[in-house]
């Protein structure tokens, strides 16, 4: 059996997770009965999906060139999603003048599990290049 390798271990468990999530998601929203799909919840889980893989994909792509500014570069990534959700959602969410909870989830819930995934796997990513044998 063949092992795969960190970046798409990464892809393969947030794709899993955010789907788990969005269809978690969508079933508390219909149990309250919410609408499903109001406060921009599909673009959350789909341009968080798609930064989170970026993100780690140019640390895992950089992670032996710059492995010493890694932490850097993670912050850098974080930056990069608060402009996407004030670029993006945050004209929508305040539209009407405050931020609902469920504005708040629709944008939190799949950023929480992005970010809890990219910090998880950029550590296992820099515990291998610390126990590697340097050239």
């Amino acid at each position: 059996m063949f092992k795969l390798n960190l970046f798409t271990q990464f892809l393969i468990l947030l794709l899993v997770l955010l789907i788990l999530a969005f269809a978690g998601h969508l079933f508390v929203l219909s149990s309250k009965g919410f609408p499903l799909y109001g406060n921009l919840i599909v673009r959350s889980y789909i341009i968080n999906g798609i930064l989170a893989a970026v993100i780690f994909g140019l640390l895992f792509r950089f992670r032996e060139r710059l492995k010493n500014q890694i932490g850097f570069l993670f912050m850098a990534g974080s930056l990069v999603k608060f402009v996407f959700f004030f670029i993006f959602f945050y004209p929508t969410y305040i539209r009407n003048g405050d931020m609902s909870g469920q504005e708040f989830a629709a944008f939190f819930v799949p950023y929480a599990i992005a970010l809890f995934l990219e910090t998880f796997f950029a550590s296992r990513m820099l515990k291998i290049l610390e126990e590697s044998p340097e050239d």
